[in-house]
């Protein structure tokens, strides 16, 4: 494996009197879902010296003493007059306080939401903080025409969001907007084609869940979009060659979550952003299966936008932190909007950290409990930080709440028989397409994943390949990238595995505990009991309605059982697998 590059700090020009500052992390070993692509990211901060000085945007504590020294070689720390913050987190907290020792820069004064400004003053209780409240159509003069526009964007994410727009260099700083978790040497975007995977995984993990809330925060920015000649991010390259086109992205992805068949409401409150972590990881776990997720953060919301929500939604997910013993009163208002209107029929599902007891978790759990309503996964409790594993949990309760609305709903919808006869026989002419069962297995980081497929087909004779058709979020979980590799296994007729895959994964469950089986040359996993397996590298993608179509070549393979027939897929209807 490649030494890992140590985290630096990259200082480039941007604009007249702009400096952007980006803390590089080269790092594979995040576990945050967000950041499972493995590439790295960059925390992007800006610096405008005109008349008057600001800083936007400093990183969080892992580079606060990096950063500052670097900060020091362009700006004299004591004539920075302003600093603006897009959102504030527990993590950019650090730096800040190391901001505000005397000998740094003291004097300088904060400008940020009103979100934000509470933050602030709960953090530093014993500083006379020196804050500027940022509204819509506000702006500070720095001189030279550098007269600075404030935008607030807030989501249930970052109630707190802020975006910035300078005429004078014509950059917007959309902090968590038009990010992606990449890290590498290129400033810009000119290789913006290679960049679409890793914005679409940035958006699904932070936004998909907001989506409504970020259409909106579109439609703050529509004026100044258009004439923005750089969209300057938190996260990842500065926009130059594809604003416009990543602007329309973000509204097409947006759309695509308003026009799913299911929705869950995503309530919750977070005391230290541990909760909110949690409820990401459960999002991103709800949106890869499909779902629409309409996620309030309870402690901004209005009472009536909680209960539209449950109007609206299949299902619904609570998730609490307990503070002295109880919920938050957002939380507990949240809960009798639902015991008082939600139907009994919907889904629910609970979750939350808590720091010594945990009271609030059993108690949403207990009351729902008893008012009848049916939990969609095994209620989730952690004590303090999420860890990887507590993550890929609430992940997997996502997808597993997801499997169990749709069954629930299939259940519950009568066929109507005659009505649409020719859909009817075209979807059974279709499911007499059949496939060889095979369990395709790889990697996710140190993790082994697999999945059953009978959409397997051989594509060419030299190089000898195949193509394998995969749901989306399976192909972006098990495959998201051109030179994957995987392992392909090919199943016997008669044998258990099928039944085992079949069956849906419990959260922290190891899939192949249970399984004999080795690795490959490529790493992945060989299922002992199957009949034969391929080694396999992906070439090519191209997607095909609802699913990815992947061709690979095949590297290496083997017959494992030269007694026996391959296991075969029979379906009765083209709509299912």
């Amino acid at each position: 494996m490649a030494e890992l590059r140590p985290k630096d700090v990259q200082v480039a020009e941007v604009g007249a009197n702009t400096l952007v500052l980006r803390s590089r992390t080269f790092d594979r070993l995040k576990f945050e879902v967000e950041y499972a692509r493995q590439k790295g990211t960059t925390a992007n901060a800006y610096l405008i010296q005109a008349d008057q000085i600001a800083l936007i945007d400093p990183p969080g504590a892992s580079f606060s003493g990096l950063f500052i020294e670097e900060l020091a070689h362009h700006v004299y720390l004591q004539r920075i007059n302003y600093v603006i913050l897009s959102h504030v987190n527990p993590n950019r907290l650090s730096t800040l306080k190391d901001l505000l020792n005397p000998e740094v820069a003291a004097q300088i004064t904060f400008v940020c939401t009103r979100a934000a400004e509470v933050v602030l003053r709960e953090s530093f209780p014993e500083q006379a903080l020196r804050i500027l409240v940022a509204n819509a159509e506000d702006t500070i003069d720095l001189g030279q025409g550098h007269c600075l526009h404030f935008i607030p964007t807030p989501t249930p994410r970052h109630p707190d969001a802020l975006c910035t727009y300078d005429p004078a260099t014509r950059i917007l700083y959309t902090d968590k907007l038009f990010g992606a978790h990449v890290c590498d040497d290129a400033l810009y975007d000119e290789h913006w084609r290679s960049l679409t995977d890793d914005r679409r995984y940035y958006f699904d993990c932070i936004h998909a869940a907001q989506s409504k809330q970020v259409e909106a925060a579109l439609d703050r920015l529509a004026e100044v979009t258009q004439s923005a000649l750089i969209l300057a991010p938190g996260h990842g390259p500065l926009v130059r060659y594809s604003a416009s086109r990543l602007v329309f992205d973000y509204r097409y992805w947006c759309e695509q979550q308003d026009q799913q068949d299911f929705s869950v409401a995503l309530l919750y409150a977070s005391a230290y952003g541990n909760t909110a972590t949690m409820a990401a990881a459960i999002a991103r776990g709800l949106t890869q299966a499909g779902v629409t997720v309409a996620s309030i953060n309870c402690e901004f919301a209005d009472p009536d936008e909680v209960t539209a929500a449950i109007a609206k939604t299949d299902g619904f997910i609570i998730g609490s932190p307990t503070l002295a013993g109880h919920p938050p009163s957002q939380i507990q208002t949240a809960l009798g909007i639902v015991l008082s209107t939600a139907p009994k029929t919907q889904l629910a599902g609970v979750f939350g950290s808590f720091g010594w007891s945990g009271e609030a978790v059993d108690l949403l759990e207990s009351k729902l409990q008893d008012a009848g309503y049916t939990l969609g996964f095994e209620t989730l409790r952690v004590k303090f930080s999420p860890t990887e594993e507590v993550l890929q949990q609430c992940e997997a309760a996502g997808a597993e709440f997801a499997q169990i609305l749709k069954k629930t709903r299939k259940t519950r919808t009568l066929r109507q028989p005659a009505v649409d006869a020719r859909s009817d026989r075209t979807e059974q002419a279709v499911g007499r397409v059949t496939g060889s069962l095979c369990v395709l297995t790889a990697k996710q980081g140190s993790a082994d994943i697999g999945v059953l497929t009978s959409w397997v087909s051989q594509a060419t004779f030299n190089p000898p390949g195949l193509t394998i058709a995969l749901a989306k979020d399976q192909a972006e979980a098990l495959l998201p990238e051109t030179g994957d590799g995987f392992v392909l296994n090919i199943l016997k007729e008669g044998r258990n595995l099928r039944r085992h895959f079949q069956k849906p994964m419990q959260p922290g469950e190891d899939r192949f505990a249970a399984v004999a089986h080795h690795p490959a040359s490529n790493g992945c996993l060989v299922l002992d009991e199957a009949i034969a397996f391929l080694e396999c590298q992906v070439q090519n993608r191209m997607e095909c309605g609802d699913h990815w179509l992947i061709y690979a070549s095949v590297d290496n393979g083997k017959v494992l059982e030269t007694v026996g027939v391959t296991a075969v897929q029979h379906r009765k209807s083209g709509t299912y697998y």
